[in-house]
């Protein structure tokens, strides 16, 4: 298929951009270095050169565009003629319309974005673009499929009493097994003390500086701050109820490491 680009008179050049994000990187076989070679052979297929790499490493595909630096550094790079080569077009983006900006933009500085898997984007007749935003609708469907796997798959592990997340939460300690929690009696004490003090109409602040004067540390050893005691007071009562503290827990996926995700959907 003849490639389509603007008559510039030169020879154009390309730009190229890289995306994973944590568990794309762990599992997937679109890893940086795949994708990196992918891109180089579309490259020499379409005799252009390479003139800069940009990357968005641990970034979602649904983030929102102010947090895609290495996306934003590569249409800045774009001149007249130029090409964004991507090994998929789901590395600019998994949010449909946000691909469709991302297009536009592109475009608006004379340049096109080309998919080393094809994917529509060497023309923009009719089918073409319709063959793009399927493509980038079921990117964004993935997308969601994905997260609400990962959902639930916590949602059982804490439902098993498992650790969810890179923190031990403070009240428990995590048996032998690496993952099932159990009370932590010292540290329940601890948390009965700071509920009780708080009912009694004590400061966050002044809790903290009591914890301290008794010798009681925080999971981290560190000094408690009065976002840490805060915490225990909003939470403490369910984690005084046990193991199914996780079922009540709204704990933000994001804190979840790429190896938890991982074995979640194993």
């Amino acid at each position: 298929m003849q490639l389509s680009l603007p008559m510039t008179g030169k020879r154009p050049k390309a730009v190229a951009y890289l995306r994973v994000s944590t568990d794309e990187q762990a599992n997937s076989g679109l890893g940086l270095e795949a994708q990196r070679e992918s891109i180089l052979r579309e490259a020499d297929r379409l005799n252009v050169s390479i003139d800069s790499w940009y990357s968005g490493e641990g970034v979602s595909g649904g983030a929102d565009i102010s947090k895609r630096v290495g996306l934003v550094q590569a249409l800045a790079a774009l001149r007249e003629g130029d090409l964004l080569l991507v090994a998929k077009r789901d590395r600019l983006s998994r949010d449909a319309l946000l691909s469709c900006w991302i297009e536009k933009e592109a475009a608006r500085r004379g340049a096109r974005i080309i998919s080393a898997a094809g994917e529509g984007t060497e023309n923009d007749d009719a089918s073409s673009l319709l063959m793009r935003r399927i493509i980038d609708a079921f990117s964004e469907y993935e997308r969601h499929i994905i997260s609400a796997r990962v959902k639930a798959a916590l949602q059982a592990k804490r439902a098993r009493g498992e650790k969810v997340g890179n923190a031990t939460p403070y009240g428990f300690s995590i048996k032998k097994d690496g993952k099932t929690l159990i009370k932590n009696p010292k540290e329940q004490q601890a948390i009965r003390l700071i509920l009780g003090l708080r009912e009694k109409g004590w400061a966050l602040r002044e809790i903290g500086d009591e914890l301290a004067r008794r010798g009681i540390k925080s999971k981290t050893g560190k000094k408690w701050c009065t976002q840490m005691v805060s915490t225990i007071c909003r939470e403490g009562a369910v984690r005084l109820e046990g193991s199914d503290y996780g079922l009540h827990l709204q704990k933000d996926l994001n804190q979840a490491s790429s190896e938890e995700r991982k074995s979640c959907l194993e």
